[in-house]
């Protein structure tokens, strides 16, 4: 024992180094925190104009200052000339931290069993150790919506930040409960139920959600007059958004679904967010004058119907945006959240212009998500989520050179980097 105990010293003793550090061959490979200088660059605050040759000063996790003489004592400063600041690129709908491979079923765990579990914590589910995390913020995505699919009522939705050893510490402050509402569209182009069996199915499933609405009310309606109530977990949960402590954000893409659905929700005073909305550009109106805002996406993706333009998909966030509806984007991926900047960038080029479309994956979603005084824009007391890169990161020419979050400094590497790296310049070491 004594010679084991011995050897695991001398283990760590050669191996402290590293840890102390957390660098190889000069690259910090875990996310560091400390006080930050990033000088002369171009400051994209996204709220407050495009500040030039500008500087940004990160402490304690926070954006402490945004301007220029900016004091440089006990920081690290980091020289970003040429290079831009934009705020970390939030997410508005994924599944990350709660698949790791969507084909594999041991490892999706975004879907509970049942029609009906708005209790299901998508947050107790996350993955701090996820692959596809480092692979998403390389991109720039520093912020992400994580919610659980299938079912009525499948579970409670997470913002979470991109970094951290547990769920906890990836919370990024909103929850949400999610109601995949009753559809009128078919399934696919594999869905052979006749237009009579579509209706009938639609409506039961409208049934069986005003009921279980009417009992969330009535639970809601007992428990805050003092009655004491039997363990009900799902009615639990629904009563927090009757009573507004939780939003419920329902998915919904057809327009007639979306017209039902605005018609459902007019006569409850509860807070709602509407998402995929993928035929909202038909009935943009409609939304507007509901007040309702979107989460639209995936935008690159194809038009719903085979009558439709190839870009309806494309245009439908710009098309609601200059209606007068509040979008934001989501990529309603696992594995490829790390293209949000690509889906932002379609959006911009058809229609929504490359500013709002920046907001829509910045501080429109901050606000849609109730969390714009900590995220979603670069001004000094908000939490430093900053991508630098060398030009606009909606376009695939530009690098992402390095990402804060919480004011952690991010490793810029992943699976898929160390693989490249790996097999760049390969020597097997045989001579056949």
């Amino acid at each position: 024992m004594k010679k084991i105990n011995n050897l695991l010293f001398a283990f760590l003793l050669a191996w402290m180094p590293f840890m102390a550090s957390a660098q190889i061959d000069g690259e910090f490979i875990k996310p560091r925190t400390g006080t930050f200088l990033l000088k002369n660059a171009t400051v994209m605050t996204v709220t407050n104009g495009t500040l030039e040759n500008a500087s940004v000063l990160i402490k304690d996790g926070m954006i402490a200052g945004v301007g220029t003489n900016l004091p440089e004592d006990g920081a690290e400063v980091i020289d970003l000339s040429g290079m831009y600041i934009y705020p970390g690129l939030i997410d508005g709908g994924t599944s990350l931290g709660a698949v790791e491979v969507s084909s594999v079923a041991e490892t999706v765990d975004n879907r509970e069993i049942g029609n009906v579990t708005p209790n299901m914590e998508i947050l107790t589910t996350i993955n701090p150790n996820s692959v596809a995390i480092p692979v998403t913020r390389v991109s720039g995505v520093t912020t992400v919506l994580s919610k659980p699919v299938g079912g009525l009522f499948p579970g409670t939705a997470a913002l979470i930040n991109l970094n951290g050893y547990t769920p906890d510490q990836m919370y990024a402050g909103f929850r949400g409960v999610v109601m995949d509402f009753p559809s009128s569209a078919r399934r696919g182009r594999f869905d052979r139920r006749s237009d009579e069996d579509i209706e009938k199915a639609k409506d039961e499933a409208v049934k069986e959600a005003n009921e279980i609405w009417d009992n969330a009310v009535a639970f809601n309606e007992m428990s805050s007059n003092g009655a004491e109530m039997q363990y009900y977990p799902e009615m639990e949960q629904l009563a927090k958004v009757v009573a507004k402590e939780l939003p419920l954000m329902i998915e919904v893409n057809a327009a007639s679904d979306i017209l039902n659905a605005i018609e459902w929700v007019k006569d409850k005073d509860i807070d709602v967010i509407f998402m995929g909305c993928d035929e909202g550009w038909r009935v943009a109106e409609e939304l507007a004058e509901s007040g309702i805002p979107v989460i639209a996406g995936p935008v690159q993706d194809l038009p719903t119907r085979s009558s439709d333009r190839y870009d309806a998909a494309y245009a439908n966030p710009g098309k609601m945006m200059k209606a007068g509806v509040k979008v934001a984007i989501r990529t309603n991926e696992v594995e490829n959240v790390r293209n949000l900047p690509f889906h932002a960038a379609y959006a911009a080029a058809y229609g929504m212009g490359k500013e709002e479309a920046l907001k829509a994956v910045t501080i429109v979603a901050a606000e849609i998500f109730g969390v714009d005084d900590k995220y979603g824009s670069i001004e000094e007391g908000k939490m430093a989520n900053l991508l630098v890169s060398t030009g606009d990161p909606f376009e695939t020419s530009s690098d992402i050179m390095h990402v804060f979050i919480e004011g952690y400094r991010i490793p810029l590497s992943n699976r898929h980097i160390r693989l490249y790296q790996e097999f760049l310049e390969r020597d097997p070491g045989l001579n056949k």
